[in-house]
């Protein structure tokens, strides 16, 4: 019997990405780049064969999913839970000015998961969240299949993190994923 194969695809490139503008749950579209990045990665999905496609609900990640559902002729359904870690006060602010106004919790927040960017949402909290969309969509799934997951950079991490089984403090070694880029895991 063979396993199912959860892919995480983070959505292509969007005009705040290019400026380095913490989007968080802003609903910011991909630009020019990111929606010739996601048909490009789209065409290399394709040969994992995917059976199901879930998306965050915010544009840049639905775009994202839909290159590949076309070219798979898959339904993209969408996921609120799937959605990018809230940010309150630092959604929309650059990396610089976020360091300049709140430079104590900028420093804390990259490796403590406690830490409320903003305000907003912890990675753990975030974690709990994201799995949760994933969960129910691979109970949809059928051994064998494949499913792709299209959403954020920071809510992809904080996934990927718990299905490794990481501890918390471990998940900011994992990076995050370029835009338009994905990690593969297979159950065994």
């Amino acid at each position: 019997m063979a396993g199912r194969t959860l892919v995480l695809w983070r959505h292509g490139r969007t005009s705040w990405n290019l400026v380095s503008r913490f989007q968080g749950q802003e609903d910011v579209p991909l630009d020019e780049v990111g929606f010739d990045q996601v048909r490009r990665a789209a065409q290399t999905l394709l040969a994992l064969q995917p059976s199901h496609i879930v998306s965050s609900d915010l544009t840049r990640a639905v775009d994202t999913a839909k290159a590949l559902g076309k070219l798979a002729n898959l339904e993209v359904v969408t996921d609120p839970d799937l959605r990018e870690t809230f940010a309150g006060a630092w959604q929309g602010m650059t990396r610089a000015e976020i360091i300049e106004s709140y430079a104590d919790d900028y420093a804390a927040w990259g490796g403590d998961s406690n830490v409320r960017p903003g305000g907003g949402e912890t990675r753990l909290e975030v974690a709990e969240r994201v799995m949760r969309g994933i969960s129910r969509a691979l109970a949809q799934v059928p051994d064998g299949g494949t499913l792709v997951v299209a959403a954020h950079g920071g809510s992809l991490r904080a996934a990927l993190g718990r299905l490794l089984a990481l501890e918390p403090a471990q998940w900011t070694a994992l990076g995050v994923l370029a835009n338009a880029q994905w990690s593969v895991l297979r159950e065994l």
